[in-house]
Protein backbone atom coordinates (compact mmCIF):
# COMPACT_ATOMS: atom_id res chain seq x y z
CA UNK A 1 0.00 0.00 0.00
CA UNK A 2 2.59 2.57 0.71
CA UNK A 3 3.98 1.90 -3.00
CA UNK A 4 1.27 2.48 -4.13
CA UNK A 5 0.75 5.56 -2.03
CA UNK A 6 4.07 6.50 -3.81
CA UNK A 7 3.23 6.39 -6.84
CA UNK A 8 0.05 8.62 -6.45
CA UNK A 9 2.42 11.14 -4.82
CA UNK A 10 4.32 10.84 -7.87
CA UNK A 11 1.55 11.22 -10.29
CA UNK A 12 -0.27 13.50 -8.25
CA UNK A 13 -3.82 11.14 -8.46
CA UNK A 14 -4.21 12.31 -5.16
CA UNK A 15 -3.69 16.66 -6.12
CA UNK A 16 -6.13 16.62 -9.22
CA UNK A 17 -5.78 20.21 -9.23
CA UNK A 18 -3.74 20.24 -12.34
CA UNK A 19 -5.50 17.73 -14.02
CA UNK A 20 -8.70 20.13 -13.08
CA UNK A 21 -7.01 23.19 -14.73
CA UNK A 22 -6.18 21.19 -18.04
CA UNK A 23 -9.40 19.65 -18.18
CA UNK A 24 -11.76 22.93 -18.50
CA UNK A 25 -10.57 24.35 -21.24
CA UNK A 26 -10.63 20.99 -23.00
CA UNK A 27 -14.15 20.88 -21.97
CA UNK A 28 -14.48 24.31 -23.41
CA UNK A 29 -13.03 23.89 -26.86
CA UNK A 30 -15.58 20.00 -27.04
CA UNK A 31 -18.53 22.15 -26.24
CA UNK A 32 -17.62 25.28 -28.57
CA UNK A 33 -16.54 23.37 -31.63
CA UNK A 34 -19.43 21.19 -31.43
CA UNK A 35 -22.12 24.19 -30.93
CA UNK A 36 -23.23 22.82 -27.44
CA UNK A 37 -23.76 19.17 -28.31
CA UNK A 38 -20.63 16.99 -28.29
CA UNK A 39 -20.38 12.90 -28.92
CA UNK A 40 -20.68 11.39 -25.46
CA UNK A 41 -17.95 9.16 -26.29
CA UNK A 42 -15.14 11.83 -26.96
CA UNK A 43 -16.06 13.56 -23.48
CA UNK A 44 -15.39 10.21 -22.21
CA UNK A 45 -11.85 9.86 -24.35
CA UNK A 46 -10.42 13.05 -23.32
CA UNK A 47 -12.05 13.73 -19.57
CA UNK A 48 -9.42 9.69 -19.27
CA UNK A 49 -6.85 11.30 -21.54
CA UNK A 50 -6.20 14.67 -19.31
CA UNK A 51 -5.88 12.84 -15.85
CA UNK A 52 -3.76 10.00 -17.44
CA UNK A 53 -1.77 12.68 -19.71
CA UNK A 54 -1.63 15.42 -16.53
CA UNK A 55 -0.06 12.58 -14.06
CA UNK A 56 2.28 11.27 -17.15
CA UNK A 57 3.61 14.93 -17.39
CA UNK A 58 3.60 15.05 -13.81
CA UNK A 59 6.11 12.20 -13.82
CA UNK A 60 8.55 13.11 -16.28
CA UNK A 61 8.32 16.75 -14.57
CA UNK A 62 9.84 15.44 -11.14
CA UNK A 63 12.21 12.89 -13.13
CA UNK A 64 13.69 16.29 -15.20
CA UNK A 65 13.75 18.05 -11.35
CA UNK A 66 15.13 14.90 -9.50
CA UNK A 67 18.07 16.64 -8.74
CA UNK A 68 16.95 19.92 -7.65
CA UNK A 69 13.98 19.06 -5.78
CA UNK A 70 15.36 18.44 -2.70
CA UNK A 71 16.79 21.93 -2.33
CA UNK A 72 13.67 23.38 -2.67
CA UNK A 73 10.98 23.36 0.45
CA UNK A 74 7.87 22.87 -1.01
CA UNK A 75 9.41 19.43 -3.31
CA UNK A 76 12.33 18.38 -0.75
CA UNK A 77 9.80 15.41 0.23
CA UNK A 78 8.70 14.06 -3.05
CA UNK A 79 9.10 10.70 -4.13
CA UNK A 80 11.72 10.58 -6.29
CA UNK A 81 14.28 13.31 -4.62
CA UNK A 82 13.41 11.31 -1.24
CA UNK A 83 14.18 7.93 -2.74
CA UNK A 84 10.60 6.35 -2.17
CA UNK A 85 10.30 5.49 -6.00
CA UNK A 86 13.16 4.77 -8.08
CA UNK A 87 14.52 6.51 -11.09
CA UNK A 88 13.07 3.80 -13.52
CA UNK A 89 10.36 3.03 -11.56
CA UNK A 90 9.31 6.88 -12.81
CA UNK A 91 10.62 6.09 -16.59
CA UNK A 92 8.17 2.94 -16.45
CA UNK A 93 5.15 4.73 -15.10
CA UNK A 94 5.74 7.76 -17.67
CA UNK A 95 6.15 5.16 -20.56
CA UNK A 96 2.65 3.47 -19.21
CA UNK A 97 0.46 6.57 -18.61
CA UNK A 98 1.43 7.67 -21.79
CA UNK A 99 0.64 4.60 -23.67
CA UNK A 100 -2.82 4.54 -22.07
CA UNK A 101 -2.92 8.25 -23.22
CA UNK A 102 -2.51 6.64 -26.61
CA UNK A 103 -4.63 4.20 -26.71
CA UNK A 104 -7.62 6.40 -25.62
CA UNK A 105 -6.67 8.51 -28.87
CA UNK A 106 -6.54 5.83 -30.65
CA UNK A 107 -10.37 5.72 -30.66
CA UNK A 108 -11.16 9.22 -32.45
CA UNK A 109 -9.76 9.74 -36.03
CA UNK A 110 -6.54 9.99 -37.84
CA UNK A 111 -6.21 13.61 -37.47
CA UNK A 112 -6.22 13.86 -33.45
CA UNK A 113 -3.79 10.93 -33.50
CA UNK A 114 -1.56 13.03 -35.36
CA UNK A 115 -1.97 15.67 -33.21
CA UNK A 116 -1.89 14.01 -29.65
CA UNK A 117 2.12 12.76 -30.73
CA UNK A 118 3.05 17.11 -30.98
CA UNK A 119 0.83 17.36 -27.27
CA UNK A 120 3.07 14.06 -26.00
CA UNK A 121 5.90 16.14 -27.27
CA UNK A 122 5.47 19.31 -25.40
CA UNK A 123 4.31 17.47 -22.29
CA UNK A 124 7.90 15.92 -22.30
CA UNK A 125 9.70 19.31 -23.68
CA UNK A 126 8.01 21.33 -20.77
CA UNK A 127 9.96 19.88 -17.37
CA UNK A 128 13.65 20.71 -19.04
CA UNK A 129 13.12 24.48 -20.62
CA UNK A 130 13.37 25.78 -17.06
CA UNK A 131 17.06 25.22 -17.47
CA UNK A 132 17.15 26.62 -20.17
CA UNK A 133 14.57 29.78 -20.52
CA UNK A 134 12.81 32.05 -17.98
CA UNK A 135 9.72 31.39 -20.07
CA UNK A 136 8.92 27.99 -19.33
CA UNK A 137 5.29 28.71 -18.29
CA UNK A 138 4.69 29.45 -22.23
CA UNK A 139 6.05 25.79 -22.95
CA UNK A 140 3.38 24.34 -19.76
CA UNK A 141 0.59 27.12 -21.50
CA UNK A 142 1.32 25.26 -25.06
CA UNK A 143 1.65 21.58 -23.43
CA UNK A 144 -1.85 22.61 -21.97
CA UNK A 145 -3.96 24.16 -24.55
CA UNK A 146 -2.61 21.13 -27.44
CA UNK A 147 -6.04 19.46 -26.31
CA UNK A 148 -8.09 22.44 -27.83
CA UNK A 149 -7.19 21.84 -31.91
CA UNK A 150 -7.22 17.74 -30.71
CA UNK A 151 -10.46 18.76 -29.16
CA UNK A 152 -11.97 20.42 -32.08
CA UNK A 153 -10.05 18.28 -34.86
CA UNK A 154 -11.95 14.85 -32.92
CA UNK A 155 -15.50 17.06 -33.25
CA UNK A 156 -14.85 17.19 -37.01
CA UNK A 157 -14.20 20.89 -36.97
CA UNK A 158 -11.86 23.30 -39.30
CA UNK A 159 -8.04 23.36 -38.03
CA UNK A 160 -8.07 26.65 -39.23
CA UNK A 161 -11.07 27.87 -37.33
CA UNK A 162 -10.15 31.62 -36.02
CA UNK A 163 -12.18 30.67 -33.25
CA UNK A 164 -10.17 27.51 -32.25
CA UNK A 165 -6.95 29.26 -32.10
CA UNK A 166 -8.16 32.16 -30.17
CA UNK A 167 -9.17 30.05 -27.66
CA UNK A 168 -5.40 28.22 -27.92
CA UNK A 169 -4.13 31.84 -27.32
CA UNK A 170 -6.31 32.51 -24.34
CA UNK A 171 -5.73 29.71 -22.68
CA UNK A 172 -2.02 30.04 -23.04
CA UNK A 173 -2.06 33.85 -21.57
CA UNK A 174 -4.54 32.10 -18.47
CA UNK A 175 -1.96 29.17 -17.98
CA UNK A 176 1.35 31.53 -17.64
CA UNK A 177 -0.14 33.61 -15.54
CA UNK A 178 -1.66 31.32 -13.22
CA UNK A 179 1.57 28.98 -13.30
CA UNK A 180 3.52 32.57 -12.44
CA UNK A 181 1.46 32.33 -8.90
CA UNK A 182 2.62 29.00 -8.64
CA UNK A 183 6.35 29.75 -9.47
CA UNK A 184 6.51 32.95 -7.31
CA UNK A 185 6.16 30.28 -3.88
CA UNK A 186 9.18 28.51 -4.95
CA UNK A 187 11.19 31.71 -6.41
CA UNK A 188 13.27 32.02 -3.27
CA UNK A 189 14.05 28.47 -3.44
CA UNK A 190 14.62 28.65 -7.30
CA UNK A 191 17.21 31.65 -7.37
CA UNK A 192 19.05 29.30 -5.17
CA UNK A 193 19.63 26.32 -7.68
CA UNK A 194 19.01 28.35 -10.73
CA UNK A 195 15.89 27.08 -12.01
CA UNK A 196 13.97 29.70 -13.73
CA UNK A 197 10.75 30.93 -13.91
CA UNK A 198 8.42 33.88 -15.30
CA UNK A 199 8.65 34.98 -11.43
CA UNK A 200 12.06 35.22 -11.85
CA UNK A 201 11.67 36.99 -14.93
CA UNK A 202 8.73 39.73 -13.86
CA UNK A 203 10.45 40.57 -10.94
CA UNK A 204 8.99 43.37 -8.96
CA UNK A 205 6.49 43.53 -11.95
CA UNK A 206 5.11 39.54 -11.78
CA UNK A 207 1.39 40.65 -10.77
CA UNK A 208 1.07 43.61 -12.78
CA UNK A 209 2.18 41.65 -15.85
CA UNK A 210 -0.71 38.60 -14.22
CA UNK A 211 -3.02 41.41 -14.73
CA UNK A 212 -2.23 41.82 -18.03
CA UNK A 213 -2.30 38.15 -18.95
CA UNK A 214 -5.31 37.74 -17.52
CA UNK A 215 -6.92 40.74 -18.88
CA UNK A 216 -5.79 39.72 -22.82
CA UNK A 217 -7.29 36.01 -21.73
CA UNK A 218 -10.59 37.67 -20.52
CA UNK A 219 -10.87 40.05 -24.27
CA UNK A 220 -9.95 37.09 -26.14
CA UNK A 221 -12.76 35.03 -24.62
CA UNK A 222 -14.98 37.80 -25.22
CA UNK A 223 -14.60 37.77 -28.25
CA UNK A 224 -14.70 33.76 -28.55
CA UNK A 225 -17.97 34.78 -27.51
CA UNK A 226 -19.33 36.97 -29.62
CA UNK A 227 -18.16 34.94 -32.19
CA UNK A 228 -20.16 32.04 -31.25
CA UNK A 229 -22.83 33.93 -30.68
CA UNK A 230 -23.00 32.81 -26.49
CA UNK A 231 -25.61 33.85 -24.81
CA UNK A 232 -25.45 37.19 -21.73
CA UNK A 233 -25.45 34.26 -18.99
CA UNK A 234 -21.89 33.44 -20.78
CA UNK A 235 -20.94 36.92 -20.69
CA UNK A 236 -21.56 37.10 -17.00
CA UNK A 237 -19.33 34.29 -16.64
CA UNK A 238 -16.56 36.45 -17.79
CA UNK A 239 -17.47 39.21 -14.96
CA UNK A 240 -17.76 36.18 -12.67
CA UNK A 241 -14.15 35.43 -13.75
CA UNK A 242 -13.07 39.01 -13.50
CA UNK A 243 -14.22 39.20 -9.65
CA UNK A 244 -12.32 35.47 -9.25
CA UNK A 245 -8.92 37.23 -11.00
CA UNK A 246 -9.52 40.40 -8.66
CA UNK A 247 -9.43 37.87 -5.74
CA UNK A 248 -6.41 36.49 -6.48
CA UNK A 249 -4.21 39.40 -6.98
CA UNK A 250 -5.68 40.79 -3.87
CA UNK A 251 -4.49 37.57 -1.96
CA UNK A 252 -0.85 37.30 -3.53
CA UNK A 253 -0.47 41.45 -3.54
CA UNK A 254 1.94 40.49 -0.27
CA UNK A 255 3.46 37.95 -2.25
CA UNK A 256 3.53 35.99 0.60
CA UNK A 257 4.17 32.06 -0.71
CA UNK A 258 1.09 30.64 0.53
CA UNK A 259 -1.07 33.02 -0.59
CA UNK A 260 0.10 32.81 -3.85
CA UNK A 261 -0.47 29.30 -3.93
CA UNK A 262 -3.88 29.53 -3.08
CA UNK A 263 -4.09 32.41 -5.62
CA UNK A 264 -2.85 29.30 -8.23
CA UNK A 265 -4.95 26.86 -6.65
CA UNK A 266 -8.41 29.53 -6.85
CA UNK A 267 -7.85 29.38 -11.08
CA UNK A 268 -9.81 25.84 -10.62
CA UNK A 269 -13.37 27.92 -10.32
CA UNK A 270 -12.24 30.44 -12.88
CA UNK A 271 -12.73 27.59 -15.09
CA UNK A 272 -15.67 26.34 -14.02
CA UNK A 273 -17.22 29.41 -13.91
CA UNK A 274 -16.32 29.61 -17.49
CA UNK A 275 -17.47 26.13 -18.18
CA UNK A 276 -20.48 26.71 -16.71
CA UNK A 277 -21.23 30.13 -18.58
CA UNK A 278 -20.82 28.16 -21.97
CA UNK A 279 -23.29 25.72 -21.11
CA UNK A 280 -26.40 27.47 -19.68
CA UNK A 281 -25.71 29.72 -23.10
CA UNK A 282 -26.63 26.37 -24.38
CA UNK A 283 -29.35 25.26 -22.71
CA UNK A 284 -31.13 27.84 -21.07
Amino acid sequence: MSKLQDYADLTRFNRPIGSLLLLWPTLWALWLAADGWPQWHLIIIFTLGVFSMRSAGCVINDFADRKVDGHVERTKNRPLPSGRVSEFEALALFAGLSLLSFVLVLMTDWRTILLSVVGLGLAALYPFMKRYTHLPQLFLGLAFSWAIPMAYSAQGGDLLDPELWMLFVANCFWTIAYDTYYAMTDRPDDLKVGIKSTAILFGRYDLLIIVILQGLMLSLMMWIGVIAQLGILYFVSLIGAVYLFYQQYQQAKDRDRQACFRSFLDNNRVGYCLFAGILLSYYI
